[in-house]
């Protein structure tokens, strides 16, 4: 038997980065958002008297060692049981690797939830209720454990609309947007994190920023995106109907969203505001992204964007609409620069979870 998971895409709504700290960290401030385009995981795992991992991928590129995020966790998550099992992960790439989408990350967390699976530990969504079903203090060492695996990894053990503070790992729930329509561009080259936050730095050191001068504002822009969220979206998320999610009786029309004054994107007014840093320092480095994000924006149309952005720190960027027509207007004009690009919706936090584990189409 074995456990396939869905490992789900994010984007960011903003990200906002402060100077280089002396830990070596930076601390920020954005709104992860899950996306329904994933990769897959399958695991299959059964208890043994020593601990051995094997992993594959259909993608070379894909590091199939202690050096993959999969890998780690589940290394980390059988220490923090104290378990001992032989595992096998196979990694199924759909998404772009060095994309900013956080693939590696939701790797990890896939690799968890079918582990968890496969062994009966515990649900993959631990509530406070079934807690006390679960391993002994499990649920908050997941997210120890996901943390020390990397920056954005335990968002994806919340899904949907998550802020991220800190280093990205601090990670607060927000109330959820509907689903609304999302255009991912994916250009042929690749962006290095760990070069795009060297580029970051030297811009801070060339304009005098502080992490003690960044503080104050990354603290007052983490509070603008909980109290825009808070103010525009109701508790337990938006509705469906008038605020733009897509009824059940709609479910196979997935065209049918709201106008603007419907869509609680649009009610936040943080399109109005959010910026990615990265944008900074990327675009300089690779002006044809650049090119891509102002194609995805389609200012001046009548298909325009709510918003388009870099996510994280690229090479992905995205676009968010109002109507699938629009989306799909995106799409062809991405086609007309020869960029391939892949037509999503966000996902929010039940049904990221209720579809992580599903009947998978291959």
């Amino acid at each position: 038997m074995s456990t396939t998971v869905r490992s789900h895409a994010k984007i960011n709504l903003g990200l906002y980065i402060g100077a280089p700290r002396a830990d070596g960290f930076h601390a920020l401030a954005t709104v992860y958002q899950t996306l329904e385009m994933h990769d897959l995981v399958t695991v299959m795992a059964r208890p043994a008297a020593e601990t051995s991992i094997r992993l594959t991928s259909n993608d070379a590129r894909v590091p199939t060692d202690e050096r993959n995020t999969a890998w780690k966790m589940i290394s980390l998550a059988l220490e923090g049981l104290t378990l001992s099992a032989e595992v096998s992960i196979h990694i199924e790439k759909r998404l772009p690797i060095q994309g900013g989408l956080g693939a590696g990350s939701a790797n990890a967390v896939a690799a968890l939830v079918g582990l968890e699976n496969e062994l009966g530990i515990a649900s993959h969504h631990v509530s406070a209720e079934e807690s006390q079903q679960a391993v002994s203090g499990w649920p908050e060492k997941r997210l120890e454990i996901a943390a020390l695996v990397g920056s954005d990894v335990p968002l994806f053990l919340v899904g949907g609309t998550v802020l991220g503070l800190d280093r990205g790992q601090q990670v607060r729930p927000l109330p959820d947007l509907e689903p609304t329509w999302c255009v991912v561009a994916i250009p042929d080259e690749g962006v290095s994190t760990a070069q795009a936050f060297r580029d970051w730095d030297a811009l801070c050191a060339a304009e005098g920023l502080t992490p003690e001068a960044s503080t104050d504002k990354l603290d007052k822009l983490s509070r603008a995106y909980a109290n825009a969220f808070s103010e525009a979206i109701p508790e337990g998320g938006a509705k469906t109907g008038s605020s733009g999610v897509i009824s059940k009786k709609k479910e196979l029309r997935r065209d049918d969203l709201a106008g603007p004054s419907g869509s609680a994107l649009v009610r936040t007014g943080i399109t109005s505001w959010i910026e990615n840093d990265f944008e900074r320092v990327v675009f300089p480095q690779h002006p044809s992204l650049s090119e891509i994000k102002r194609t995805l924006a389609g200012s001046g149309t009548p298909e325009a964007a709510l918003y388009a952005s870099l996510s994280g720190s690229g090479s992905a960027l995205y676009g968010l609409y109002l109507t699938r027509e629009h989306a799909e207007a995106a799409c062809l004009r991405l086609s007309k620069m020869g960029v391939r690009s892949e037509l999503t919706r966000t996902l929010p936090r039940a049904d990221y979870w209720r579809d992580m584990i599903g009947k998978v189409v291959h």
